[in-house]
């Protein structure tokens, strides 16, 4: 009593104040980060996600009136007000957090870059150098098709990091997977993909014609890219 709020917490407040409400009565399920997968206590394998996107997405859906559960791989992010998160480490464990959670969800947007192989033995004491010279290695859970293959499924939406306007595969990701929309990245691009505070996207979506719709966006903020995207899905789903 009688202490003010943190500067954050007050412009958080303006903001979501200010922000449509158009996502009231959705729970909206977001991944976000790396995962990390152990070769030893020590090492493991892992990617140079930094959290940033599915952060932005999991706050701009709060500011929008939705409830949000933010599924978070290693990262050194703030929680954005108001959002329920759950802690993972493992591609394993994130596959189990979101099967546990899509069941309430309405929309599930699969920020995360989760590593697509894991050792296929995780020592228990740190391995020699001469020992891991060599690593055999198993393929990870797939959780975008894991949800895609649901008979009840939210509105499904991935990511696709790539190297190169390879936006071909992209579409053949959204439609192979089951998704109702992939978001498209050029990591080579200035300002896009990992560890920035900007990105350059395109979003595709499936048309009710059959035609894939694209919506290319310049580059901007991954605020803005997030408000982007629930500005799509909410067409969609209208």
């Amino acid at each position: 009593i009688g202490k003010m709020a943190d500067v954050e917490t007050i412009i958080e407040g303006v903001q979501s104040v200010l922000s449509p409400k158009d996502l009231v009565g959705e729970h909206v399920l977001i991944t976000a980060g790396p995962t990390r997968e152990p070769i030893d206590p020590v090492r493991f394998i892992s990617n140079r996600s930094s959290g940033k996107m599915g952060y932005e997405l999991a706050r701009v859906a709060r500011r929008r009136g939705a409830a949000v559960t933010l599924i978070s791989g290693p990262t050194s992010l703030q929680v954005p007000f108001g959002v329920s998160v759950v802690r993972v480490e493992t591609a394993a464990e994130m596959y189990g957090a979101v099967m546990d959670h899509v069941g309430l969800s309405s929309i599930a947007i699969m920020a995360a870059a989760v590593a697509d192989f894991c050792p296929a033995e995780q020592k228990m004491l740190k391995a020699e150098k001469e020992d891991i010279s060599m690593l055999r290695l198993d393929r990870t859970p797939d959780i975008l098709a894991g949800i895609g293959a649901l008979e009840r499924k939210p509105f499904v939406v991935g990511f696709a990091a790539e190297t190169g306007a390879r936006l071909d595969r992209a579409e053949r990701k959204m439609i192979a997977k089951g998704a109702d929309m992939i978001v498209f990245n050029d990591v080579l691009q200035d300002g896009a993909g990992f560890e920035t505070d900007t990105n350059v996207v395109t979003i595709i979506s499936r048309g009710k014609d059959g035609v894939h719709q694209k919506e290319f966006l310049p580059l901007m903020s991954k605020e803005a890219v997030a408000s982007a995207i629930f500005d799509s899905i909410v067409s969609h789903k209208e």
